[in-house]
């Protein structure tokens, strides 16, 4: 429940209220952000002078992350 108010704009704090925490940081416990929201947020930011690209890691890297 706590995920889905978050991915639908609602503010922690709120989320924070309707669970009955006191803190907002109980709260971020439940609130791992997804790679949705992730992605979202990296979507409204440009790097400066220049273009906005997805990254890809290489064969040597994704060789040594597969060997782990």
């Amino acid at each position: 429940m706590a995920m889905d108010l978050l991915q639908e704009g609602v503010d922690r704090s709120v989320i924070a209220l309707r669970l009955g925490h006191e803190a907002i940081e109980t709260t971020q416990i439940y609130l791992e952000a997804t790679l949705a929201i992730k992605e979202k947020a990296l979507a409204k930011t440009t790097p400066p002078n220049g273009k906005a690209t997805r990254y890809h890691p290489g064969d040597q890297l994704l060789r040594f992350l597969n060997n782990l």
